[in-house]
């Protein structure tokens, strides 16, 4: 904790300018042997952005350093589960099938972040029902240029237009044994990805926030603020993504963070006109996925309680 703590208060925060996904790629690169550990990773992320997307980029990335621990820290990836009917477990119908001649993958996902430039992907995809007629899933880690993988870039989003999305269709993929993870898709990596996703771009966002402060010279009980909520996060990102518990903390957390970004609104009259008009355009971000996140909540307050409700699947 010390050293990343360290790394925002004394580091230059003058950040050299990012002019494309590789370039962020080769930065983000370099901090892993320096911060190994992915919530620390996150925040040197995102400190070292000279913009939101691709501070968003570096906690997106270190989510699954957290998840997917066994796959190559060289290797960016990216996590294909959504589907033209959403990406609800119900919703999926990419099938992992076994033809007689091993496993083979076939199925489209409609947005993939970071989907272009990912190099493994990691497919949610059905082996079939259960007896209760629920999808049985399996994530599936899959070689972007293996045959059968065709990855088509989207156009744009309005916001963070820099970190790029793509379509994804697979067209009976070989796929090896040892390339279908080990446990439930959805329980072991679908479901808790979306909590540890929020944690990591969220250190992400503050460790950009805090390099914003300093280079702008924001007043110190701001920045020691955000400190404070980046040791708060980091704490949460390190438990467990399948407890309610740790979803409750996380909620107060998000709301705090969001009060804390809400009262820095008029220090952003002391920053550089291209990184306020930036921040403009994609503070949206912070936005996506709140109703996921309220349900989230609602079901974990809920399961504390003792109403055992299942608020996903």
């Amino acid at each position: 904790m010390n050293d990343v703590l360290r790394f925002l208060l004394s580091e230059s925060p003058e950040t050299p300018p990012l002019d494309s996904v590789d370039a962020w790629w080769g930065r983000h690169l370099a901090l892993q042997s320096r911060f190994p550990a992915p919530a620390d990773l996150a925040l040197a992320g995102g400190f070292r952005a000279d913009r939101l997307g691709y501070a968003f980029a570096s906690g997106y990335h270190a989510a699954h350093r957290f998840l997917f621990p066994m796959l190559p820290a060289d290797r960016p990836c990216a996590l294909c589960a959504t589907e033209p009917s959403g990406a609800h477990p119900s919703a999926i119908q990419t099938r992992l099938e076994d033809t007689g001649s091993g496993p083979r993958l076939s199925g489209d996902k409609t947005f993939v972040t970071l989907g272009t430039r990912a190099e493994l992907l990691l497919v949610v995809a059905t082996e079939g029902q259960d007896a209760q007629g629920r999808n049985r899933l399996r994530m599936v880690v899959v070689d972007a240029k293996r045959p059968g993988v065709r990855v088509t870039a989207l156009p744009e989003l309005p916001f963070i237009p820099e970190v790029p999305h793509a379509e994804l269709a697979l067209e009976a993929v070989v796929v090896a044994a040892e390339e279908v993870l080990p446990g439930d898709g959805y329980a072991r990596y679908l479901k808790p990805f979306r909590t540890v996703e929020d944690c990591h771009v969220h250190l992400a966002l503050l460790g950009w926030l805090v390099q914003v402060a300093r280079r702008s010279g924001w007043p110190e009980p701001v920045r020691e603020e955000l400190l404070a909520l980046a040791v708060m996060m980091r704490g949460l990102a390190q438990a467990d993504p399948s407890d309610a518990a740790t979803h409750l903390a996380l909620g107060g957390a998000l709301e705090l963070a969001k009060r804390t970004v809400e009262r820095c609104e008029p220090l952003w009259a002391q920053v550089d006109a291209t990184t306020r008009e930036r921040w403009e355009r994609d503070r949206r971000l912070l936005g996506i996925a709140g109703k996921v996140r309220a349900k989230r909540l609602e079901a974990a307050r809920q399961r504390t309680t003792g109403a055992g409700v299942d608020g996903d699947r």
